[in-house]
């Protein structure tokens, strides 16, 4: 029996420590970019805002969310009301989506997911390589497809901005030793409103909203620690000496 355990045990830390392997691998097969995510940057904090309530609120919803919450990133209530909130909505309301779930269901395939903590869910660089990501494909019902999302449902809404891509396929060996396509990088074929560079910052600024959507809290969080920290520090050498102080007469 108690050998029995011990190889349970031992499958069990061999299957845990495997684990965080496995989605490098998989990261790494993806290539992902990386996110400049900065949640102290409010100034781009607030143009991520923008975005995600101009094009990606349309369809999905961000639940855990309320309006009013966007005054930690340095926005007013009357600057929420004028340029982030719809007709019926109020600052203390969830950013929730109108868009009936079974309607999306219907167009899209599936409904589109609540993206209050997407990047807590995928992590901030699959995101941020995603937005940068679409290319035109015919054979998809939307016309687009997606580098890290293989058939996605989702077209591509920011296309206006970044304008058209298409792939660029290398040669490469299967695991029989076969010839077979890949997608080697993305090539601009139809410009957009913006520069690529002009884009990615566009992206890196709604990926640094969505990360701080996700946990709004975090910063606050960490200073809250780090004071916790500090305190219990010269906690300990108060006690420390008053410890030797109370102990001195006793042998």
């Amino acid at each position: 029996m108690k050998m029995s355990r011990l190889s349970f045990a031992k499958a069990l830390l061999t299957l845990l420590l495997a684990l965080p392997m496995t989605v490098l691998a998989g990261e790494e097969a993806i290539n992902l970019d990386h996110a400049p995510v900065n949640v102290d940057d409010h100034e781009s904090l607030q143009r991520g805002a923008r975005l995600f309530v101009n094009y990606c609120l349309t369809c999905h919803s961000a639940n855990y969310m309320r309006y009013s919450r966007l005054q930690d990133i340095g926005l007013t209530e009357p600057q929420i009301k004028e340029n982030l909130l719809f007709t019926s909505d109020k600052p203390g309301d969830t950013m929730h989506v109108a868009m009936a779930s079974d309607l999306a269901k219907a167009w899209f395939g599936s409904a589109p997911p609540d993206l209050t903590v997407i990047t807590r869910a995928r992590g901030a660089n699959w995101v941020y390589t995603y937005l940068r990501g679409f290319y035109r494909d015919d054979s998809r019902p939307t016309g687009w497809n997606n580098v890290v999302f293989d058939k996605v449902a989702m077209p591509h809404v920011l296309h206006e901005m970044q304008g058209e891509m298409a792939p660029v396929y290398r040669t490469e060996k299967d695991e029989e030793g076969k010839d077979r396509q890949v997608i080697d990088h993305l090539a601009l074929v139809k410009p957009g409103k913006m520069t690529l560079a002009e884009y990615n910052g566009a992206a890196a600024d709604l990926v640094n909203y969505l990360a701080w959507m996700g946990e709004p809290a975090k910063s606050q969080r960490l200073h809250i620690g780090l004071v916790v920290v500090l305190f219990l520090a010269v906690f300990a050498v108060v006690a420390f000496y008053l410890k030797k102080e109370y102990w001195k007469d006793v042998h």
